[in-house]
């Protein structure tokens, strides 16, 4: 047998997409080539593949070798291709039966001693595996590192068999013995560890604050909290992921998928909502995603989760921008000249930001000494097409002394958590998606108030000048507050609530 065909997948974004790797043995001066689209660390698997091979005692068929990786305009990078061209090698010469590769997937980094490393992206690619279709009979098993394991079974019905070394597929393929086959690997069972958030009991006071963050938590939205430095607002920001409601399986899966793309995904926080918080000088590119092989950027890492953006005019402008289209689409699609890739990004984001330069604007010190145009250009840094984006805005104000004295004695988060998922329950079963989602007709659905409500939101708007965006988010707040109450109907309180949560900006 002079050709050996294989399945492997390679990643676009979160699309994995299915890569048969053909190795064919011919006569000829000795040479290794491998076409079809190859980047350079996939070029260097020559070298790995050979020494591999030598190492664990093959040999080296001293013949003109040809590696296809098909399709051949599909860019294929990373060193997740040696293990199945080594295997090819091994098939084509004769030295491994390959007679049921067509059953398997195969996926790994070869180092020179023939153990297999980990690889990037493991959950990404048998998820897609496990969404191609098909019933479960006619799903390939897959066959990965060791230390990829885990991250792979928590795809369900996932027939994951992980390998330390190339010595041990060959023994799967070349032994009778079952007991030198490989083993599936079965999911351990992951109940969800609650994240070691800090507790809301902790906060003093900002009331106003904490009933922001319960709405924002209970229908999804995004959230301003805007006031002088020390009241708050990172404490606060640090302790909402404690109170949202818990993750899905379908959305704990996508989430856990993304960040394999990235550094990896930790099976420790299987469940646990992402909380990405970048530093202001990030740039574009590290927040939406990007560089010559598109990478997942920090809204598609946090999500099913929050982006926590502190002193947010202090970002770049360009920056800021780049989050109008993907807050609205809960994606982003990346463009470069050779490929281009989409990743997921439904994420929350949670904002902070002083008032003015130095920060003391409405203190009640009176310190503040920055001039009304100071004021402007320093709010003005976000446009009004970002602002108009933001579900509520929120002062947190300076706290008085005697607060600051006084035991703190605020409810504990997982109190306002569970009021948090109870609220959710009734979106999911209203309209299966939360508040923050809806769309226009949906809005006009679900979120109609009664008269004297519907009277009070056209006099806000007339009066504040909103736009038809600003109106249909005070709407989806509203229904939020009400969800919390347990009210069927949008309620004329309830709108009146959900106002004055866009009035924390001079410019708003």
């Amino acid at each position: 047998m002079s050709l050996a065909v294989l399945r492997s997948r390679a990643l676009a974004g979160m699309r994995a997409s299915p890569v048969t790797v053909e190795v064919h043995l011919a006569n000829g001066l000795p040479s290794f080539t491998i076409v079809g689209l190859p980047e350079a660390e996939v070029k260097e698997a020559k070298d790995r593949v050979r020494a591999a091979l030598q190492n664990a005692r093959f040999e080296f068929p001293a013949r003109r070798i040809t590696v296809n990786l098909a399709p051949a305009d599909l860019p294929k990078e990373s060193g997740r291709f040696d293990l199945p061209i080594a295997l090819g090698i091994l098939a084509a010469s004769g030295q491994v039966p390959g007679d049921s590769f067509d059953r398997y997937e195969f996926a790994g980094e070869l180092s020179l001693s023939g153990e297999l490393r980990p690889i990037r992206g493991a959950l990404a690619m048998t998820y897609a595996m496990h969404h191609a279709g098909g019933d479960a009979s006619s799903r390939r098993a897959f066959i990965l590192p060791a230390a990829n394991a885990d991250e792979a079974a928590l795809v369900m019905d996932a027939t994951i068999l992980p390998a330390r070394s190339l010595l041990d597929v060959c023994a799967h393929f070349s032994s009778r013995d079952e007991q030198h086959r490989l083993a599936r690997h079965r999911a351990a069972a992951h109940n969800p560890r609650p994240g070691n958030w800090p507790d809301f009991s902790d906060v003093k006071g900002q009331l106003q604050a904490k009933r922001a963050l319960e709405i924002a938590a209970a229908g999804g939205h995004s959230l301003l909290l805007v006031g002088p430095p020390g009241t708050g607002k990172s404490m606060l920001a640090a302790r909402f992921p404690g109170i949202l409601p818990p993750m899905s399986d379908e959305q704990a899966l996508e989430a856990a998928a993304v960040q394999s793309l990235g550094a990896g995904f930790n099976v420790s926080r299987w469940k646990q909502r992402p909380y990405r918080a970048p530093h202001h000088t990030a740039s574009a590119v590290a927040l939406v995603g990007g560089g010559s092989t598109p990478r997942p950027g920090e809204i598609s890492l946090a999500h099913h989760g929050v982006l926590f953006l502190d002193e947010l005019p202090e970002y770049s402008r360009h920056v800021l921008e780049v989050l109008r289209e993907p807050m609205e689409s809960g994606s982003i699609t990346i463009s470069r000249a050779a490929r281009q890739a989409e990743f997921p990004a439904r994420f929350q984001l949670l904002a902070a930001m002083n008032p003015c330069p130095c920060g003391y604007f409405g203190h009640e010190s009176g310190k503040c000494r920055c001039t009304p145009d100071a004021i402007a250009r320093y709010q003005g840094r976000l446009s009004g097409p970002l602002l108009d984006r933001i579900d509520l805005q929120v002062l947190v104000g300076a706290l008085a002394p005697h607060e600051l004295a006084a035991a703190a004695a605020g409810e504990p988060s997982s109190a306002i958590a569970a009021r948090t998922a109870l609220a959710l329950d009734r979106q999911q079963q209203r309209q299966n998606k939360p508040n923050s989602r809806l769309a226009p007709q949906e809005i006009d659905q679900h979120c109609r108030p009664e008269q004297a409500g519907d009277e009070l939101l056209y006099a806000a708007m007339a009066r504040l000048n909103w736009s038809a965006r600003a109106y249909h988010r005070v709407l989806k707040v509203a229904r939020t507050i009400a969800d919390l109450a347990g009210a069927p109907q949008v309620l004329q309180p309830h709108v009146a609530e959900a106002i004055q949560y866009r009035r924390a900006l001079n410019n708003n």
